[in-house]
């Protein structure tokens, strides 16, 4: 059975076509980032505009690379949420046509059940219950992942998501957008130990925060009159320096989201973590999650970068077992800029 999932979310516009919920027959994703780069981080109204104008290439670009026909596929999936409520009701509306014109099944798919069912499509033999950590520009939050699509969320972020801090540290250091891949690179020049900057402690339970760490950055970068945003071309950053603060605050980042993720393993007694969005590309994290993994006899599923980002497989892949289920949309469905796992 092949699915064709649609995913806009927030920036990228990603169409997938999935065979069977694992077999990726196409993933094809358009990202507006560089629309967004000037402002330093996503405006939404121009987020929505750029999928109405590329969702009919990205379909034709997805259909190509699967080598299948509209006619040839089984079912709509889209997004609902949660995400941008412009973004969202423009994939929604284009999944909606597609369901109708073609009389196919629409299926409504929440986006962070989409991040962390990747690690299933990657990993054969991988099935619930199994802790789940999504780590991305919208999100932080750990939870247990059971069977049939059933959530308990054991906690998120109470302010930034990780990926929000790393774009804003990011902004601060005078980096480009997006600010993850940018603090990745640059933290190879400098020491992870350079700055003790704060993290979180055992007693705040599985709760994340990243508006202390940020404060701390701030800090720093003002007491060393460096990075400063009305800085004169004489204070301009040294590069060492701002590659200290880069990896130090990277590596702050990582240990909060790794401590908490083991932690999370450890109390629930369950020994698979499955980690997915745009964040877990980071390598820093990833090579953290497999050695803290490794000497804990820990499962640890990272999907591929394809995969991690925001992208249109991951909603085909999660609907088919919705689909097998009967959970099927009808066309008056709206989207949730707020859905919430469960």
């Amino acid at each position: 059975m092949r699915v064709l999932g649609i995913e806009t979310s927030c920036d990228e516009t990603g169409i997938g076509i999935v065979e069977d919920g694992r077999r990726v027959l196409a993933n094809v994703v358009a990202s507006s980032q560089q629309v967004h780069r000037p402002y330093g981080g996503v405006v939404p109204e121009l987020a929505a505009r750029a999928h109405v104008e590329v969702l009919w290439s990205v379909l034709e670009d997805a259909l190509a690379e699967a080598g299948v026909a509209l006619a040839e596929l089984d079912a709509i999936a889209v997004t609902r949420g949660p995400g941008l409520p412009g973004a969202l009701l423009v994939g929604l509306a284009f999944a909606k046509g597609l369901a109708l014109g073609l009389d196919r099944p629409l299926i409504g798919v929440d986006h962070l059940a989409a991040h962390l069912h990747a690690g299933e499509m990657v990993e054969p033999d991988l099935a619930p219950p199994y802790v789940g950590l999504v780590v991305s520009g919208g999100h932080t939050l750990l939870c247990v992942a059971h069977a049939d699509q059933r959530f308990e969320v054991l906690g998120e972020t109470q302010d930034d998501a990780v990926g929000e801090a790393f774009d804003k540290v990011a902004r601060l250091l005078g980096l480009g957008y997006p600010g993850g891949p940018e603090i990745d690179r640059l933290s190879d020049e400098g020491s992870p130990q350079a700055i003790a900057f704060p993290r979180q402690t055992a007693h705040e339970g599985f709760s994340f925060s990243f508006s202390g760490l940020k404060t701390a950055v701030v800090h720093q970068v003002r007491k060393s009159s460096r990075s400063l945003p009305d800085a004169s071309p004489q204070e301009a950053p040294d590069r060492r320096h701002v590659a200290d603060i880069a990896a130090s605050f990277q590596e702050a980042a990582v240990d909060i989201v790794v401590a908490k993720a083991l932690r999370a393993c450890q109390r629930t007694g369950i020994g698979t973590l499955v980690v997915g969005g745009g964040v877990a590309a980071n390598r820093r994290l990833k090579e953290r999650l497999m050695q803290e993994g490794a000497s804990r006899r820990l499962r640890i599923v990272v999907p591929p970068g394809r995969l991690c980002v925001d992208n249109g497989a991951m909603v085909a892949g999660v609907a088919y077992p919705m689909l097998q289920r009967g959970e099927v949309a009808p066309l008056s469905v709206n989207a949730d800029p707020r859905l919430h796992l469960t």
